[in-house]
């Protein structure tokens, strides 16, 4: 006999894994600070790897003046406000990161933990069942 209420939930929970279970529970397998740690790791690549690209950029967009006013510039101050630029987008992008990991690792917890809260009852219906039935087969003695 189909139990209606073990297929619903079986239905949910197999749509979590499906849907939203596909992005969250990946991240519930870490430890949060972990995830952060990983993603602030990512971020330093990445901004070191960006903040290098927009100076070449910009040196090569002012090429011909820098060429030709090279020996007039303070190249220390110079070099001093690429590292302060750098060091701000560093900041700035580290504390947006850390604020949007944090918040999609709470999402996670929180989602996941209503998934394993289905399963739980899951659980808990298949241990019932698995009762009902080991009482109905030895009781009354044996059949022909």
């Amino acid at each position: 006999m189909i139990n209606e209420e073990k297929v619903k939930i079986m239905t949910k929970i197999a749509m979590y894994e499906q849907g939203e279970g596909k992005k969250y529970l990946p991240i519930s397998k870490y430890y949060r600070s972990d995830y952060i740690g990983l993603a602030l790791i990512k971020n330093f690549f990445l901004v070191t790897i960006g903040y290098l690209l927009v100076i070449a950029a910009v040196a090569v967009y002012f090429g011909e003046y820098l060429m030709e006013n090279i020996h007039k510039m303070n190249l220390v101050a110079m070099g001093i406000y690429v590292i302060a630029g750098y060091v701000a987008a560093l900041v700035l992008y580290s504390v947006l990161t850390y604020i949007q990991y944090s918040v999609k690792y709470y999402m996670a917890k929180k989602s996941v933990r209503n998934y394993y809260a289905e399963l739980t009852e899951l659980t808990k219906m298949y241990g019932r069942e698995e009762k009902r039935m080991s009482g109905r087969g030895t009781a009354g003695g044996r059949r022909k």
